[in-house]
């Protein structure tokens, strides 16, 4: 196995593929370097000396500068290199019109919906409009764990704080999020649960729902009846009789729509994992499927990279205000725009915004840029698709499913287990990490440092992308995570 990689032949910089100890001398394969200091794995070699000020150049491009003179063979890390990044920019766009030839898409089996794409799953979801009923959409989920079972693949409850308290676009956002997750493709029937006083009611709700299928929808207002567990149960009943005559059947691969996501990211997050997602991304767009590529903050510092692969000019403008406006965002509420990345990212090897961005749009292959969403959007376009959504793992996560993914591919080279209200399969950046927690992961994308190909591993991810769609249980089913997360802004009365 190598020791060193060196991503693009113009890097400054290797990768360590293990620990490294002071004064071994290893090949990088364009010349030998020596080692000095201790050096962890996923963290990076310089391969030659860098001045104080010079730009340090990994991927290709540049995640920050010398804050001192670095010799050849040091650790370069948070000690020595600080970003170069700003806030918000004038952009130009130099498109580079990536070709993408089409494939006959691959099949999976999957629940035909009258109206919309079809879902992975059969399942009944509870959805409170407001934090209130948190604790009655529980008990009433608790009852119906009995109609689980023959065509009902799950009956779960997704509690969150908002739906009351909120102004302005804050409030449609909740509002969208709601809407969106009650006419989700992976639900089979769903019991929207209200109090009757909150500013975001079943009624505000509705009318964000669309044409959607009224047979598989129910609406309980709490307050309006004498015992809302009971309603509530007798409802889902009803719901869970209906489900039960819906059946998989084959299907084309260009009826999906996969998010991508990465989280507790480290040093081989751009080298391993995230390169394996892009290499499935490009195929399932390449069958006229569909991807989502969000997590804005963490574009900062490759967003030129997504922006030239735009293939108009109304989709470039659209990026760069998708990326000066999360800017904004920060900067309304005083924030430092770059305050990442974090202390889990840091310790894995990733020392910039810039590092951690040029790993993180791997993810999104090379194919070209087809739709850029706000938050709460559903997905129209065939092909990459960028979201607005923060980099919060369950934030950016749950925003995807509201997009209408119906499971998502989240990278981690540190581990996690939480699942979000659809399929998450967790891929990781290298074997110790799967080794030691099987239990969180579905796919070891560190097997590439081992002598698989990309084009293998990308293969073999799409393999369990349709099994997954096709009813095989996730790690986060299995361990029973199924979490929501609404994305806050503004203030809270």
């Amino acid at each position: 196995m190598n020791e060193l990689v060196r991503i693009r032949p113009e890097d400054l910089v290797a990768v360590a593929l293990r620990p490294l100890r002071a004064g071994e001398t290893l090949d990088w394969g364009g010349g030998k370097v020596t080692v000095k200091g201790e050096i962890p794995m996923g963290h990076k070699v310089a391969l030659r000396a860098i001045r104080k000020g010079e730009p340090v150049i990994k991927y290709g491009f540049p995640i920050g500068a010398a804050t001192e003179d670095i010799p050849e063979g040091a650790h370069v890390h948070t000690h020595n290199l600080h970003t170069l990044l700003s806030g918000t920019k004038e952009y130009t766009w130099n498109p580079t019109h990536p070709k993408q030839e089409k494939i006959a898409p691959a099949t999976f089996l999957g629940y035909p919906r009258e109206k919309g794409r079809p879902g992975i799953r059969n399942e009944l979801w509870i959805l409170p409009t407001v934090g209130c009923v948190n604790g009655v959409a529980q008990a009433i989920a608790q009852s119906a764990q009995v109609l689980t079972g023959d065509g009902v693949d799950g009956v779960y409850a997704f509690s969150h704080p908002y739906g009351c308290s909120q102004l302005g676009d804050d409030q449609d956002n909740t509002r969208k999020a709601l809407a969106a997750l009650a006419t989700h493709p992976n639900v089979g029937g769903v019991l929207l649960l209200g109090l009757g006083c909150e500013n975001s009611g079943i009624d505000q709700i509705r009318p964000f729902m669309g044409d959607y299928d009224e047979s598989r929808v129910r609406f309980l207002v709490c307050q309006e009846v004498e015992d809302e567990q009971a309603e509530g149960l007798k409802l889902v009943s009803e719901l869970a009789e209906r489900m039960r005559k819906d059946r998989r059947e084959p299907l084309g691969a260009d009826r999906l729509v996969v998010g991508l996501k990465c989280g507790g990211s480290d040093g081989l997050s751009g080298i391993t994992a995230n390169p394996t997602i892009g290499v499935f991304s490009d195929l399932l767009t390449a069958m006229g499927g569909s991807t989502i590529l969000t997590e804005v903050p963490e574009m900062f510092g490759a967003e030129t990279i997504l922006m030239d692969r735009c293939g108009t000019e109304e989709l470039f403008e659209k990026t760069v205000r998708l990326i000066n406006d999360f800017k904004e965002y920060f900067e309304s509420y005083h924030m430092p725009v770059y305050e990442n990345p974090s202390p889990g990212n840091k310790a894995g090897g990733i020392t910039t915004l810039e590092d951690k961005a040029l790993g993180c749009t791997q993810k999104s292959g090379s194919s070209p840029v087809k739709g850029v969403l706000a938050y709460g959007e559903a997905v129209r376009e065939q092909g990459l698709n960028l979201l607005t959504s923060p980099g919060n793992d369950l934030v950016a996560s749950t925003a995807l499913a509201v997009s209408g993914a119906q499971l998502i591919l989240f990278s981690t080279g540190r581990g996690t287990p939480f699942g979000c209200p659809v399929p998450t399969l967790k891929i990781a950046t290298n074997t110790p990490l799967a080794t030691k927690k099987a239990n969180w992961i579905d796919f070891n994308a560190g097997r590439l440092l081992e002598g698989r190909s990309l084009e293998e591993l990308g293969g073999e991810l799409m393999e369990l992308v349709l099994a997954t769609a096709s009813g095989q249980t996730t790690r986060n089913e299995k361990n029973g995570f199924h979490n929501l997360a609404i994305f806050k802004q503004g203030v809270t009365l």
